[in-house]
């Protein structure tokens, strides 16, 4: 079993697979050893050259902070003798580097065609709030009405938020976009949208943003408006479920398909493991015509030069620009620095700057040309992969993911977390010892990657047959548990 990993000829440290001992005699790469000259932990990096004060740690190939002290082989590189390079924002010059990848036929996976003609990999019935104060009225819904989830329909469910009134420009039409993009989302197979009455999403608002709908499929309940709300929820939810119990699971193309990717919780193990096997799987359904996005958009500070190369035209390298340097300006105006990441999670997990973990984050963005770059709410429109504007939070950025119509989330965690978002979240563990730990939060173990029992290519395409496994309708362990919610982006007053 490997003790570390010289991911890039070029870098000057070796990461951890496991904790080494001081004094461990370090393989490193051509017969060339190391020896620890202090304890390092799991995920952390271990100087493998000398680096003088003030002089760039490499790892990945890319500067991921610089020294502040001088360092010495077999040193423990951490928090306590390595800064950022990051400052504010930077002018980007486009140099393409697009490799296409080459098409191969798509696999299989039993989904529900829509009549619109998109596919859903679920079939369930969604409330969908248009303001908090109906939050209790929609969980009485789902609560009671759990006798209609029969035959085809693979559940009902509600998302609850505390927004739709009291909020005022940007914020109000962004609540309004996002509740539009779930309602539309292909995986609900029939919805109800139950508003108030005197909240400022108005009814006429919610149906302007959400253009065309089948009225068969989206139905509304406006709680003023009767005398029983729960009694006249229900009476609309039997008709919802007549609609969508008519729909069964068929063969679909895996081209069909739109993953979001997402990380949280990361270690040091994130970028060397789960990760990249998050990559090959992105390039592996793009190479069969299907569609991923990744976000986080503060966690790619640092590393745009893994990204902005890789935009297929001009057009799309200036969105990208514009995306990155538009989230730096939103840190800057309230007055954050643009650095001001991991978290203490992350850095007892190895990672040491916003640089570190963002060249981990990327991996996951795997070779592929970037297609496009959307905004938050917008849906995919472009197969391939896309790039799409939203923080790093675990919960906003995974409600977008499923706004902008992902079918499923793949979530790489160190560390480990419960949540799901609407979409099926499929946990993926960067380390056996989380996996094993925690059975009932991770679906996919990486971590054998660091094992040295499959390679980053097995594991992919393992990750592969997971994900048309769960599109055919095989649960994650945060369905199992009924664990589901959304959070929504948000940046201004409270009225």
């Amino acid at each position: 079993m490997p003790l570390a990993i010289h991911i890039n000829p070029a870098d000057n440290v070796v990461v951890a697979l496991h904790p080494i001992a001081k004094g461990t005699a370090v393989p490193v790469d051509a017969g060339r050893t190391v020896t620890a000259a202090e304890d390092i932990p799991q995920g952390h990096k271990m100087a493998i050259a000398p680096i003088a004060n003030g002089a760039n740690v490499i790892k990945y190939g890319f500067a991921i902070g610089h020294t502040t002290a001088d360092i010495t082989p077999g040193m423990w590189l951490h928090t306590h003798n390595v800064h950022t390079n990051l400052s504010g924002e930077v002018e980007y010059s486009y140099h393409p580097n697009v490799h296409f990848l080459p098409k191969t036929e798509p696999g299989t996976f039993m989904g529900y065609r829509r009549k619109d003609g998109r596919v859903g990999i679920r079939n369930e019935i969604w409330i969908i709030p248009t303001v908090g104060c109906v939050n209790d009225c929609a969980k009485a819904l789902v609560r009671d009405n759990q006798d209609l989830v029969t035959g085809s329909i693979d559940g009902l469910y509600t998302f609850t938020h505390p927004f739709g009134c009291s909020q005022t420009g940007h914020d109000h039409a962004q609540t309004r976009k996002l509740l539009a993009a779930l309602t539309r989302h292909p995986n609900a197979g029939a919805v109800l949208v139950l508003s108030l009455g005197c909240e400022n999403l108005t009814h006429e608002q919610f149906l302007a943003e959400l253009g065309d709908y089948d009225p068969d499929r989206v139905k509304f309940l406006t709680c003023q408006d009767v005398e029983d709300e729960l009694v006249a929820g229900r009476d609309i939810l039997k008709e919802l479920a007549a609609f969508a119990g008519q729909f069964r699971r068929e063969p679909v193309p895996a081209s069909e398909l739109v993953v979001g990717m997402k990380c949280g919780g990361s270690d040091g193990l994130s970028g060397i493991t789960a990760n990249p096997t998050i990559g090959r799987f992105s390039d592996l359904l793009g190479a069969q015509g299907g569609s991923t996005v990744l976000t986080e958009v503060p966690e790619m500070f640092g590393a745009e030069g893994f990204l902005m190369d890789r935009c297929v035209n001009e057009q799309v390298f200036d969105k990208a620009v514009n995306m990155i340097n538009g989230f730096k300006q939103y840190f800057i105006s309230h007055n954050e620095v643009v650095y001001d990441n991991p978290s203490p999670g992350n850095k007892q997990g190895g990672i040491t700057t916003l640089e570190d973990k963002s060249c981990g984050c990327v991996q996951k963005g795997g070779s592929a040309p970037i297609m496009d770059v959307i905004g938050y709410g917008d849906a995919v429109t472009t197969k391939g992969l896309n790039m799409l504007y939203g923080p790093g939070n675990d919960l906003v950025s995974a409600t977008a993911l499923t706004a902008a119509g992902a079918h499923l989330i793949l979530f790489s965690t160190g560390r480990g977390t419960p949540f799901g978002a609407p979409a099926p979240t499929l946990k993926i563990a960067t380390n056996t010892q989380l996996a094993e730990k925690k059975k009932t939060w991770i679906d996919f173990n990486a971590g054998v990657v660091a094992d040295g029992a499959r390679t980053l290519d097995e594991a992919g395409q393992d990750l592969m047959a997971k994900v048309l496994a769960v599109a055919s309708g095989e649960k994650t362990r945060a369905e199992e548990k009924g664990f589901r919610e959304i959070s929504i982006f948000k940046d201004g007053v409270v009225l």
